[in-house]
């Protein structure tokens, strides 16, 4: 009975034994507990890769890209910028793209018709965003407004009155004139503005001859090869011509042909007048496209390709009376008017 006793105490020591130990393991979960509690450490921030890329640098191409930047700014995304000029030179155009590509880029801005159809050449899968092209679907970029491409998508600089109004304008303020423009034939863009202005004008009192450049080194010689048979000189916003736009400012004042142009940039370096879009606000609508496809909220093919809000009459007075223009009082009410 004893030796029973002993053994049945043996156990029980042993069990409260096994119980502490059992209490012991456990212990150290208490903290895991408590850091459960706590806050998990905050995500690293994504910084997104984008290539931007522009045939040239001007006035609106360049507004154009710091709305787009802006609007990236503004919905707080963390971005590397690669920008790339081509300086003007076409086969600069597709080395940039294949850059891009090869860099594995987030996505591409594109900021003229040229630039945007080298990046699409280059990739079908790296979303493109364009500003600053007047006709995606001449140019072979998008099939529709509304059908934009698996991966590209954007905002054009061509309001679809700008050329009608601007005609309009000539032949009620100039009847009868002869109107020069001097174009990039090269640009696909310029191409189709050329195209709008022939068919603008039938019916007008209004002739039309043109000049084809392929630099805008040699503006100035077609300016003034035009000078002594034109009575207006039409700036469409052909991104050679707008490059050598200060050469043809100085033709326009010197032979006193006033100079309508295709933007309001070109209006402040010393354009007459023209109907004009805000290119940075173009850019800005650009950018706000680039930030739902870089959050993941949408991707190209679900945003249409959208146009410039309404347009605007400016004109610049100071640029009218060096070109020899009679002002009329009607523009003052009607016009919005620059002194520069």
């Amino acid at each position: 009975m004893k030796k029973w006793m002993k053994l049945v105490g043996t156990a029980a020591v042993g069990l409260m034994a096994l119980t502490a130990c059992g209490q012991q393991s456990s212990a150290p979960a208490e903290p895991e507990e408590n850091n459960a509690g706590e806050e998990a450490p905050a995500e690293e921030e994504v910084t997104f890769k984008i290539g931007a890329t522009q045939i040239v640098e001007h006035p609106s191409l360049d507004a154009a890209y710091e709305g787009f930047q802006k609007a990236l700014e503004d919905a707080g995304l963390s971005v590397s910028y690669d920008f790339q000029s081509a300086q003007g030179d076409q086969n600069n155009v597709h080395t940039i793209a294949n850059n891009f590509v090869a860099n594995n880029v987030d996505l591409i801005f594109t900021n003229s018709t040229v630039s945007t159809l080298g990046a699409l050449n280059a990739t079908n899968e790296i979303p493109i965003v364009f500003a600053s092209v007047s006709d995606p679907v001449s140019a072979g970029l998008v099939t529709a407004l509304d059908e934009p491409g698996e991966n590209i998508t954007g905002v054009i600089d061509l309001h679809p009155e700008f050329t009608e109004k601007t005609v309009q304008f000539i032949e009620e303020n100039f009847e009868g004139a002869t109107v020069g423009i001097i174009i990039d034939s090269g640009e696909q863009n310029s191409i189709a503005q050329l195209e709008s202005v022939k068919a603008a004008m039938e019916g007008t009192s209004l002739t039309l001859v043109e000049r084809s450049v392929d630099s805008s080194a040699v503006v100035a010689e077609a300016a003034r090869s035009l000078a002594d048979r034109v009575d207006v000189f039409l700036m469409t916003t052909d991104n050679t011509v707008v490059q050598g736009l200060g050469a043809l400012v100085g033709v326009a004042n010197d032979y006193d042909i006033p100079l309508i142009v295709g933007d309001p940039e070109s209006l402040e370096g010393g354009g007459f007048a023209t109907y004009g879009v805000d290119f940075f606000s173009i850019g800005y609508r650009a950018g706000e496209m680039a930030v739902q496809i870089l959050n993941g909220e949408k991707v190209p093919s679900e945003i249409n390709v959208e146009i410039p809000p309404e347009l605007t009459l400016l004109i610049n007075k100071q640029a009218a009376e060096e070109q020899g223009v009679e002002w009329n009082d009607q523009w003052d009410e009607i016009a919005e008017v620059i002194n520069n």
